[in-house]
């Protein structure tokens, strides 16, 4: 793929945009996700340390590519850092054309994989792959769920590995493949009837949520993590889980 071919999103970008790019015959890149090859170090220059480390994550990947333009989403559906990111992207990649846009899409795409039986790293890469698509969802068998999931995709899907391949997803990464971002009433969702893990990255808003749907569910734990999952994390999870008879 020709580099000049090369565009680049942040957050879910309105399905506008995604539609126009795939016209173009664009390679789209996501720049939320880790990318090989491209140390978080390379954002040191224009972010703190201690920042959310999916926003670190953009800013290397987009330090680290170049791509001609970059359309990342400064509306609800992402956050207060996006906006700023934006501002700070102009200044460290002046030959790349950084364009802010807000997603306000109410068309549902529906939640096929966040409620079927898949393992739930696959079903989360999954989910994050579908934002650089237009195209409709294959439909997906809902099944009973044990657990619950609720929160953003994490950097390190190694948090993941303790739940089952009946977690229901809810949260923002629900809204995510529903291509509604700021959907709060979706966001905010959640089963009371299953033990669920309420999650943040470290450093993000979305903390608060987390603790607060949290207090209000009758089985739940909340959690966050850095960059990388720690094996302690894991095992906390492990225990939730089990300790509520989920296998």
């Amino acid at each position: 793929m020709n580099a000049e071919n090369r565009v680049a999103i942040v957050g879910v970008p309105p399905l506008a945009v995604i539609r126009q790019l795939e016209a173009e015959g664009a390679e789209i890149i996501d720049l939320d996700m880790p990318v090989s090859g491209v140390s978080l170090e390379r954002a040191s220059h224009c972010l703190p340390k201690v920042y959310c480390a999916i926003l670190r994550t953009v800013a290397a990947n987009a330090i680290s590519l170049r791509p001609r333009r970059i359309f990342i989403d400064i509306g609800r559906g992402k956050c207060d850092g996006a906006a700023h990111l934006a501002t700070i992207l102009r200044y460290a990649l002046p030959d790349s054309e950084v364009i802010a846009v807000e997603n306000h899409d109410r068309q549902p795409f529906s939640a096929p994989r966040c409620q079927t039986a898949m393992p739930l790293i696959d079903k989360m890469r999954a989910i994050t792959a579908s934002v650089t698509s237009s195209a409709a969802h294959p439909f997906f068998v809902p099944c009973r769920a044990t657990a619950g999931f609720w929160g953003v995709p994490p950097r390190d899907f190694s948090l993941l590995e303790p739940f089952p391949d009946t977690t229901h997803v809810f949260g923002w990464a629900r809204c995510m493949e529903n291509k509604t971002p700021d959907n709060s009433e979706l966001e905010e969702f959640f089963d009371p009837t299953v033990p669920t893990v309420f999650f943040a990255q470290s450093f993000c808003a979305k903390s608060a949520l987390v603790r607060h749907l949290a207090a209000r569910h009758p089985c739940a734990l909340a959690v966050d993590s850095d960059v990388a999952t720690s094996g302690s994390g894991q095992a906390k999870i492990q225990a939730f889980l089990e300790l509520n008879g989920v296998r």
